[in-house]
């Protein structure tokens, strides 16, 4: 018997990877086979209540779970050659005497939240066990749905493709596994106005972080270059807005990338950047915006062209906004609990040129910043969500919250510490680990005056984050013992100047994975120290095998000479 725990090393040169990596974890060597004609069997929802109308999107989550394990098994399973030695024979031979997993039994031991669908940070309880008997009996126990699903996952990151055929095996068993998560809040967010992203990318991208048990999908879906979203009662806005008619998001689509997403435990939290970051309504709706587009000087108005942003003491800004939400917000909250303000990198100077306000001094500007963002909130809340801001509404404009208010940092890890000092939930995010767009260089074109002292033209937040920066990346740093509780978890960000379609995937894939493990299993191992490289490396291998097999382009952290010979690539 081999144990494994947050503290032994996982063998690096044998297939052997669960990630994220469990809270507890022990494994044997012996040989199991698993065919499709295994019966996955479920109790239901709780004792005495599966089937009941309040329970009918459990059992959906469940059934959804169980369809993609077998086709995970089945379908989208790879032959781990890379982790074993060069030209030898690591396959377990399959005979008539082979031991065939015989069940698997799902017992859910408790009732889903009724918000199941769109749960509430606390409401759900996403642990599991998984035992695997050395005859071929598998038990997963959960008290919910995603607990449940959240087992069938990591039960499939035992099994491995047969080369020589259609087996498929694990030489794991016995298996015994206990696991919960880290931080209830564990996030990816895609930006899809730079760059449009068809809603066949944005379910590829929900089944990747489902397979890496992260539960929010951040939804930034307009911003200063585009407005891809459509509200009926307003349809200028996406008609004007869009890049081109057919780059557009209907409220259909809305709907069903929220349910695809809460199938699989992910609840979409939409961003509608505001007051900044609103340039792309001036295309419908000029009235609304100052300092749009002015060029050539944009940089001193905005961040990235075009220039502009909401007018911060105007009535029609307000109507606009009320309209905006009583269309969109009635439609989200069957699907979600939480709505993002924005409230990030607002340009003083493009009050300048605000008939409404005429000047950049923040005594001035404070005041009516409180206004507006009280007036977004009002509403927000009166229709039930929770709202979400980014950090510089509280910390650079000092204005005052909810309570509730969900306060996102990515700025710095002192930004983490102002945030909960002052008694608000935070997610992390540190732009110099978790963004993932960062090292691409510049964007932007520099004229032959301004080029050389752009040279070799890194973009801000250069050089490019790899995976070990990105898991070496601890949420509660500097956080004191009796405020850890307000870090809700955090997000990896892909904003998209560089992003489209084409290279998301290798944008997103597998660093991401090193963010989803810091937010499962936690920064630091058992013993207090961050988590080794040397272990986590052939896991994450094995992850990036598994993405691709699922059909995600994930692109490679190292050679297979480095996964076949142990430890030899290690410092």
């Amino acid at each position: 018997m081999i144990w494994i725990s947050l503290l032994v090393a996982l063998c690096a040169s044998s297939a052997q990877a669960v990630w994220p990596i469990p809270s507890e974890y022990s494994s044997g060597e012996g040989v199991l086979w698993i065919d499709q004609s295994v019966k996955i069997s479920y109790n239901g929802a709780g004792p005495g209540s599966y089937g009941s109308h309040k329970n009918t999107f459990s059992s959906k989550i469940v059934s959804n779970a169980i369809e993609r394990t077998y086709d995970t098994l089945f379908n989208k399973n790879f032959v781990p050659w890379k982790f074993h030695p060069r030209m030898t024979t690591f396959e377990p031979a399959l005979t008539s005497n082979s031991t065939y997993v015989k069940s698997i039994t799902l017992h859910q031991n408790a009732s889903d939240p009724t918000d199941i669908m769109k749960p509430a940070i606390g409401s759900v309880d996403e642990s599991y066990t998984l035992t695997v008997t050395s005859s071929g009996e598998v038990s997963i126990t959960a008290a919910s749905s995603i607990g449940i699903s959240y087992g069938l996952t990591t039960f499939t990151q035992l099994f491995f493709k047969c080369g020589g055929g259609d087996g498929v095996y694990t030489t794991l068993a016995p298996v015994s596994i206990t696991d919960s998560p880290k931080f209830p809040w564990r996030g990816l967010n895609i930006d899809t106005s730079r760059t449009f992203k068809p809603l066949s990318d944005m379910y590829a991208m929900m089944d990747a972080m489902a397979y890496n048990k992260m539960n929010r999908l951040h939804w930034h879906i307009t911003d200063a270059q585009a407005w891809p979203l459509e509200i009926p009662s307003m349809p200028e806005l996406a008609d004007k807005g869009a890049y081109i008619s057919f780059q557009k998001y209907s409220p259909a689509d809305v709907q069903a990338l929220y349910e695809y997403g809460a199938l699989l435990g992910i609840e979409v939290a939409m961003e509608i950047d505001q007051p900044g970051h609103t340039s792309s309504i001036a295309f419908s709706h000029p009235d609304l915006i100052a300092a749009f587009n002015v060029f050539p000087d944009w940089g001193t108005y905005a961040n990235e062209p075009p220039s502009g942003t909401f007018k911060l003491n105007s009535t029609a800004v307000y109507d606009f906004l009320e309209k905006l939400f009583d269309d969109l917000l009635p439609r989200l909250k069957p699907l979600t609990s939480y709505f993002h303000l924005g409230g990030d990198e607002v340009n003083l100077n493009a009050y300048n040129l605000d008939e409404t306000v005429g000047t950049n001094h923040t005594a001035i500007l404070q005041p009516l910043m409180q206004k507006f963002m009280d007036r977004n909130i009002a509403q927000l809340q009166a229709a039930g969500f929770t709202p979400l801001v980014w950090e510089e509404m509280l910390l650079v404009w000092n204005l005052t919250l909810p309570a509730e208010t969900i306060v996102q940092t990515w700025l710095s890890d002192e930004s983490v510490g102002e945030v909960v000092a002052l008694g608000h939930k935070a997610l992390v995010g540190n732009y110099n680990y978790w963004y993932l767009d960062c090292g691409q260089g510049q964007w932007i074109d520099f004229s032959q005056e301004t080029s050389a002292a752009a040279w070799p033209y890194p973009d801000y937040c250069s050089p490019r984050h790899n995976w070990r920066l990105m898991y070496s990346y601890d949420p509660l740093s500097g956080i004191p013992a009796n405020s850890t509780h307000l870090v809700l978890g955090g997000e990896a960000h892909i904003w998209s100047e560089q992003t489209d379609p084409v290279n998301l995937d290798q944008m997103v894939w597998p660093r991401t994975c090193a963010a989803a493990e810091v937010l499962w299993s936690g920064a630091k191992d058992a013993s207090g120290q961050n988590r080794s490289q040397i272990t986590a490396s052939p896991r994450l291998s094995e992850m990036r095998e598994r993405l691709v097999a699922r059909g995600v382009r994930a692109e490679p952290i190292t050679m297979p000479y480095c996964t076949q010979n142990g430890t030899q690539c290690a410092l």
